[in-house]
């Protein structure tokens, strides 16, 4: 008696998800992106801290700072303190004077906020509907700082950066909009960055929330804690970086057109 057949084994098939190494592999338009974050981020050093050009990017210089005090502002509400004067400038840079409340929280939530605002202006930078998003972000937070700002030529500079806003709507499919984006998260999730800069070439009359860390805490210094909320916003857009590769991640027509001809 013959013994009874058994059913052919189907062919292992791969699983339809990626694994992780090749979900965080970036594809060529993302490495583009990756570039253009490390250019952006020497650009900005560049016309921070260069007498003259700085004045340029006031408006944007206005936004940063802006949103880096209104965290402090927002820790201060959360923790009971007080708000006693706010002082926000592209020339002496921002502050918040607070009584009562809890000074560490407080202190630390400017650059933290500053970092997520930032990470979530580079998702901008992969996908343009997140960038559509984040522009209205951008139009009002460029606006409402000019309640403190008498300057004619920051004003006239805010108009210009807001028709900008405006136009890259209408560039490449609002293409252009994403790099403009991304321009400003780089300048957010990088601000300790400016802030310790301004502090130390051109002794604004505002320290830096490094030398307010280093007086809250005497026994470490300011160039420590600068160097620990480097090492954190770096370790933010990295992070806000990785985000972007994996999720806008988009498949190359090659890879479109195979699949589409699978049987």
């Amino acid at each position: 008696m013959a013994s009874p057949t058994r059913p052919p084994l189907a062919p292992p098939t791969a699983s339809s998800s990626p694994s992780l190494p090749s979900a965080i592999t970036p594809s060529a338009d993302q490495i583009v992106v990756l570039y253009v974050i490390i250019a952006m981020a020497v650009i900005i050093f560049g016309f921070w801290n260069v007498p003259g050009i700085r004045h340029l990017i006031n408006p944007l210089k206005l936004f940063t700072i802006g949103a880096h005090e209104l965290f402090h502002i927002i820790a201060a509400i959360l923790s009971g303190g007080r708000i006693l004067r706010i002082t926000i400038d592209p020339h002496v840079g921002g502050a918040t004077i607070v009584e009562g409340g809890q000074p560490t929280f407080i202190l630390s939530s400017g650059y933290i906020g500053s970092s997520i605002l930032g990470g979530l202006f580079v998702l901008a930078g992969w996908d343009t509907l997140v960038a559509k998003v984040m522009s209205f972000v951008l139009a009002v937070g460029l606006i409402l700082p000019l309640k403190l700002v008498r300057d004619k030529l920051t004003i006239l500079l805010t108009i210009i950066y807001e028709g900008l806003l405006i136009g890259f709507w209408f560039i490449d499919h609002a293409g252009a909009l994403r790099w403009y984006c991304l321009f400003i998260g780089v300048m957010n999730v990088l601000f300790v960055v400016w802030d310790v800069a301004d502090d130390r070439f051109f002794h604004k009359t505002n320290d830096s929330d490094c030398t307010q860390f280093a007086i809250l805490y005497p026994s470490i210094g300011a160039h420590v804690w600068a160097t620990i909320w480097i090492a954190f916003q770096l370790g933010v857009l990295a992070a806000f970086a990785v985000l972007g590769i994996m999720v806008f991640k988009v498949p190359s027509a090659g890879s479109i057109s195979s699949s589409s001809d699978t049987t």
